[in-house]
């Protein structure tokens, strides 16, 4: 049963739901109606609204609240607009109506990932002017579109743009992901995607014959030596209980392309990774050590990279950091338990830290399954509620941050 008296919902998860309403799905995300949503909400909110169109089609949405001395470093908050696809048929509720059930999860693509964030950071901001607040730091929130697909066409190419050099971001805030104890996780830096194509070629002729050198022979051997690194990765991981998984390298094999016809050996052939690099990793020596495994597979074996990122950074998670000092100080005066991890997969923080500005990805989400991706993505009303309370406290240490050395 939905709520059906709207009185009875809190204002904040009436928002959250007509956000959660609005189709940015991808391939083809309606980016005009969450940028309409956007702006409506800076003219309630009184915060100033910029957009700026990176590639047509793809605005990145920035709502500023000036501190009271605009001359210091300013806090980013940043989400993303778009959301995953979904298969409806293993869905109990249609993905995009935001359905609430009795027990108070709402079932919605986004629910986790993040629409939850972005409107906790406009509530956040909602409640501290309303009670009067005024910080020294400026405070801008920034909603991208495109990360879902590798961010490519929104915050890869806007940390490059004179926009985002004139915010003069000292420090920023992220999406995380969901713990299913009572803890919080927190996410300091993030492996790096490497995606690669191995494509091996050989002798062709008539698959009734053994014919030597063929291109699925020497493939075999490569895709190998990549599968047994991945089982090494995998046996680390499970061998040290203290590891996280974003500290190790993983691999996946995602693509297996070439053949004509049951009775023709192909000429060539090809296999795709996604392999997600560890921040620790010395990168040069993994790409020396993958063109190896395929010169040792045999010759005409190479690889290519679809996507190659190499500027992983780290930000510092002890009391030397004052962004983690305020961050953390919110959190223990909250009783919040944080454990801090290296994100397993990728965000948009990646380009940020790779410009130099420190980043944390937090999403307020405890008691709660890892959903982001899944079929019947939820969060419980009360999760979302808490975020709003966690994120105002945080905000509020992190925009009251003193002038540190250096800054003007």
């Amino acid at each position: 049963m939905t709520t059906k008296d709207p009185e009875s919902e809190h204002p904040s998860v009436t928002l959250f739901r007509q956000y959660l309403r609005i189709r940015t799905v991808q391939p083809d995300p309606d980016y005009g109606a969450a940028i309409a949503f956007l702006e409506e909400r800076a003219h309630q909110l009184g915060l100033s609204c910029q957009k700026i169109e990176m590639v047509p089609g793809y605005v990145i949405t920035v709502l500023t609240w000036l501190g009271t001395n605009p001359a210091l470093p300013s806090i980013l908050l940043n989400s993303h607009t778009d959301v995953v696809p979904v298969f409806k048929e293993h869905w109990h509720h249609d993905p995009f109506e935001a359905f609430k059930d009795s027990e108070g999860y709402i079932y919605a693509r986004g629910a986790q990932d993040m629409k939850s964030v972005s409107i906790q950071y406009l509530e956040a901001v909602r409640r501290l002017k309303n009670e009067g607040h005024r910080f020294p730091r400026t405070i801008h929130l920034t909603f991208v579109p495109d990360e879902e697909v590798g961010g490519h066409k929104g915050m890869e190419l806007f940390v490059k743009r004179p926009e985002f050099q004139a915010l003069r971001a000292g420090f920023a805030l992220d999406e995380g992901l969901a713990n299913p104890t009572d803890a919080f996780t927190v996410f300091y830096s993030e492996r790096s995607p490497w995606w690669i194509r191995v494509t091996s070629t050989g002798k062709p002729g008539h698959a009734s014959r053994f014919i030597e050198d063929t291109a699925a022979e020497k493939l075999h051997k490569a895709v190998s030596s990549i599968l047994a690194f991945r089982e090494k990765e995998k046996q680390r991981l499970q061998a040290n209980p203290h590891l996280k998984e974003g500290a190790v390298t993983s691999v996946n094999l995602t693509k297996l392309e070439g053949g004509v016809a049951y009775n023709v050996v192909p000429a060539t052939m090809s296999a795709s990774f996604d392999i997600r690099v560890a921040p620790d990793v010395d990168m040069k020596a993994f790409e020396k050590q993958l063109q190896s495994w395929c010169q040792e597979a045999g010759e005409g074996v190479t690889f290519e990279f679809a996507q190659k990122f190499t500027e992983p950074r780290i930000t510092h998670t002890d009391d030397s950091n004052p962004w983690w000092a305020a961050f953390s100080g919110a959190c223990k005066e909250m009783n919040l338990t944080l454990e801090p991890e290296i994100f397993p997969a990728a965000t948009d923080s990646r380009y940020i830290r790779a410009v130099g500005i420190p980043a944390l990805g937090f999403s307020p989400m405890n008691n709660t399954p890892v959903l982001l991706h899944d079929h019947n993505e939820r969060l419980h009303e009360s999760v979302f509620l808490r975020g709003v309370d966690i994120y105002t406290r945080i905000l509020s240490a992190l925009a009251s941050v003193p002038a540190m050395p250096g800054e003007s």
